[in-house]
């Protein structure tokens, strides 16, 4: 066997230890305390943004109206579904906050922030965390949308999750109290579990609770029916299942997709073509090891599928692939837009990177914040548009927070803030976080203060739309 060469040269001390020069992407080595730790730098952040700064609410002037908000977040987005996008808004307050991460965006620009840059989703409100399949078929819980995901302030996601959760436990019927409370719990599990990860071996923190135990890490007993009656639809909620009801025998023998206006219809052949033919741009993003089991399957349809709330009028496909023994894997395409953030995130001082393929920002945003990710997840161009790919039904489920029992909210407020802590603590160090938000409830006083007003002011936006589609302003198709 030949020698191996070192790739970085190495004295030893008098002493014996080893002295490595520093290498750009490791942290300097630590030596008698010479620079601040990232916890004391986190904690020297409270004497300009103090933790209960963070209940401010701040409408600016130029703020768009509801109507203005949702025709401005439509613009590019495919017409004809313009009317399906606004009836899902307008059914209820929460349902409007779902759809309007841009809006949100705005308001928060002129909250305090602590600079404190992190991966953030963009808009993690409290239905977009659930359950979904690993490589072996084991559930597991996390954050699962990204579309709007950039780097910046993790404060902006906390207090729209917080928000998200009183919102929430209005429509299930909560009462106020509990409502605040649960906003209240979403700050303290995020700030606890900051200081969980800042304690554990790197690993260790880098790995955390992405399955069922995080339930009891959150002290969130009364969710456990309930999430175990969402496992268990999540098991069958697969592309076999949907490829069984969405499918027919086609007449060369292959299987194609059945019409079902508006949600699912399929397209015609250029446009079919168009998207089949991008999926050779998208196996190039892939690791190469995933590049043999695709190779196994035959791509048989093409259709067209509206997809949830917030994106509703974006460009989305499934693809129906067979394998040689005919079962099914349905691939989505889903058009990656720019993140609703974007503007906002330079209106707060906020440097944003210059102009990516949007598909590839929403897959890379997507694994900086998962602990497990879909193995199929890649990037593609169809005409000119980006997209993102993924599997379609991937044992995902999800509980509907708004449906909750009263005595559940509190329980999912604290699941939720420390799922988002954890995704977090992938792009920013979980020490320097905790460092600021510290070991009293100081912080979740404030978030739970804010949740409090931004519902408030949801629920005007979500009167104001309902008032505009009764007046004829603006067209909504109700209940589809």
């Amino acid at each position: 066997m030949g020698e191996i060469e070192a790739v970085v040269p190495v004295q030893r001390s008098a002493s014996g230890g080893v002295r490595v020069p520093e290498i750009a992407g490791f942290a300097a080595r630590e030596a008698g305390g010479a620079s601040a730790s990232p916890k004391v730098t986190g904690k020297a952040l409270r004497a300009r943004v103090p933790r209960s700064s963070h209940d401010t609410l701040i409408i600016g002037a130029g703020r768009p109206d509801a109507v203005q908000a949702v025709e401005e977040s439509s613009r590019d987005r495919v017409p004809e579904l313009a009317p399906i996008r606004v009836g899902r808004m307008a059914a209820t307050p929460f349902a409007f906050l779902r759809g309007s991460a841009g809006l949100m965006a705005h308001d928060l620009v002129t909250t305090p922030v602590t600079g404190v840059m992190a991966q953030i989703c963009g808009d993690a409100h409290a239905a977009n965390f659930g359950l979904y399949g690993d490589v072996r078929g084991r559930l597991v819980i996390d954050l699962n949308d990204f579309d709007e995901t950039a780097a910046g302030p993790w404060e902006w996601d906390l207090k729209r999750l917080a928000a998200s959760i009183v919102l929430a436990g209005r429509e299930a019927g909560a009462d106020e109290d509990t409502c605040r409370k649960a906003a209240f719990d979403v700050a303290g599990a995020y700030r606890r579990t900051m200081r969980l990860l800042a304690r554990l071996p790197v690993l260790d923190a880098w790995n955390a609770i992405a399955d069922e135990e995080l339930v009891s890490h959150t002290d969130a007993r009364d969710l456990l029916g309930t999430l175990e009656r969402v496992s268990e639809k999540a098991r069958s909620n697969t592309s076999a299942r949907f490829a069984a009801k969405s499918t027919e025998a086609g007449p060369d023998g292959g299987r194609r997709f059945v019409d079902a206006p508006p949600v699912l219809r399929r397209v015609a052949d250029e446009e079919a073509a168009a998207v089949a033919s991008s999926l050779g741009e998208y196996l190039e993003t892939l690791s190469e090891d995933r590049l043999p089991l695709l190779a196994r399957y035959a791509i048989h349809d093409v259709a067209f599928r509206v997809v949830g709330t917030g994106s509703v009028g974006t460009r989305s496909y499934v693809v129906l692939l067979i394998d040689h023994r005919g079962e099914p894997l349905v691939l989505q395409a889903k058009e990656a837009r720019p993140s609703a953030l974007l503007p906002h995130l330079q209106a707060a001082g906020f440097e944003t990177p210059e102009p990516v393929h949007e598909g590839r920002r929403v897959v890379l945003g997507q694994k900086r914040m998962q602990v497990v990710s879909d193995i199929l997840l890649g990037w593609t161009t169809v005409e000119g548009r980006p997209f993102q790919v993924r599997q379609f039904r991937n044992r995902k489920g999800s509980v509907d927070p708004a449906a909750l029992a009263a005595d559940q909210i509190d329980d999912y407020a604290r699941m939720t803030g420390a799922l988002l802590a954890r995704a977090h603590a992938h792009s920013v160090d979980p020490r320097l976080v905790a460092g600021y938000c510290g070991k009293n409830e100081e912080l979740d006083e404030a978030v739970a203060g804010f949740a409090v007003l931004y519902a408030d002011r949801t629920e005007a936006d979500h009167a104001e739309l309902v008032a505009a589609v009764r007046s004829g302003r603006i067209a909504a198709e109700l209940g589809v």
